[in-house]
């Protein structure tokens, strides 16, 4: 394999908006600094790194992190729900591609959620954001602990930050339109694959095995 296919997790793997959106609005509310007012205003701190947007906002993140320790372990887990259709398009994918999970959520319940979605089995490693904030960073490093160039090297996301960070990496991104933001913002945010349906990516995938 001298591929590397790098997911995201929410919005592409697992649909957990509404929860999530809810959540971060209540640690931003408890430290003083409630940005988030909309899912809006939640969906645009994913126009850019979310971490960074934050901090740009005037959000500590240092005390943030406190809080979503404390709030996050009680969300509703079970109402995250994997996408429909993964399973198959993961089965063809890991065959011939290095895959693994490049996220701005946690290992712990990035593992735990890709257990109870059946998921677990296809993914090679797990990069969080208690490894590094930067999607950027983690990219480099995903590609630099497989052995990778950077043109056998896709990431796949559903916002415009993670294209934009993939372009940062110098990676190729593939933007998937069933997550977070719909198909016009990450058109505008000059994909190099957009992908309407889990089987799409295996088109994606065709074009990394030419």
């Amino acid at each position: 394999m001298n591929t590397l296919f790098m997911f995201d997790f929410d919005g592409v793997l697992a649909d957990s908006l509404d929860l999530y959106a809810e959540a971060v609005a209540r640690c931003l509310e408890r430290i003083g600094t409630p940005i988030v007012k909309t899912k809006e205003d939640y969906l645009a701190l994913f126009d850019g790194n979310y971490y960074e947007s934050m901090a740009a906002r005037g959000v500590d993140l240092a005390a943030f992190g406190r809080v979503a320790k404390e709030v996050l372990p009680g969300i509703d887990y079970g109402a995250i729900k994997p996408f429909a259709g993964m399973i198959p398009v993961l089965d063809v994918l890991e065959k011939n591609h290095i895959l693994v999970v490049i996220s701005s959520n946690g290992y712990r319940t990035i593992r735990a959620m890709l257990d109870r979605f059946g998921f677990a089995p296809f993914f090679r490693e797990i990069f969080g954001s208690d490894f590094r904030l930067s999607k950027k960073e983690k990219i480099d490093h995903a590609l630099e602990k497989f052995g990778i160039v950077r043109e056998k090297a896709v990431y796949i996301g559903d916002t415009a930050g993670d294209i934009l960070e993939a372009r940062e990496a110098g990676v190729r991104s593939a933007a998937v339109t069933w997550g977070w933001h719909d198909r016009e913002r990450l058109l505008a945010a000059r994909p190099d694959f957009i992908v309407d349906t889990p089987a799409g990516l295996l088109d994606v995938g065709r074009a990394y095995a030419a």
